[in-house]
């Protein structure tokens, strides 16, 4: 009796994963705007907000909106690298969840595909700055320079 419990829970577990189960795209298409923009910061932090008000726009249905659940999903530090165009010349993951590395990838690829970020034109070289990507379950974000905050 106990083996056929087991047997038709795996039959409904393995149903259940070929029909019903939806998988979460954490990677899209970023909304491309025609003109870049230059930001006028003087300073890492200050490109840091610019570079996330971009990404922002970038993938603007993404945004989770409001406050964060206590519980997220993914918390992934990146730092990042643009050269004087705001081209990505650098992402370096910092830390990122070991649970979801499909979270990891797809943060690293939208941001190549973001780019190119503000033109830092105040810097005479490359600018670097870290930023945290705090991901919902369900695949929207919000980045801590500009995260509305968590319950």
């Amino acid at each position: 009796m106990k083996r056929l419990h087991l047997a038709a829970g795996a039959l409904l577990l393995a149903a259940h994963l070929g029909t019903g189960a939806t998988e979460v795209a954490y990677l899209t298409e970023p909304l491309h705007h025609s003109m870049q923009k230059v930001s006028a910061a003087g300073d890492a932090r200050s490109y840091r907000m610019d570079a996330a008000r971009h990404i922002y726009a970038a993938y603007a249905p993404r945004i989770f909106k409001g406050r964060l659940p206590p519980l997220i999903h993914a918390v992934v530090v990146v730092e990042t690298t643009v050269d004087a165009s705001g081209q990505p010349r650098s992402i370096k993951v910092v830390r990122g969840p070991s649970h979801a590395p499909d979270v990891t990838q797809a943060v690293v690829e939208m941001i190549k595909r973001a780019g190119p970020l503000p033109a830092p034109t105040r810097f005479a070289g490359p600018v670097s700055f870290t930023e945290i990507w705090l991901v919902h379950k369900d695949g929207r974000f919000q980045l801590d320079a500009l995260t509305e905050g968590q319950n």
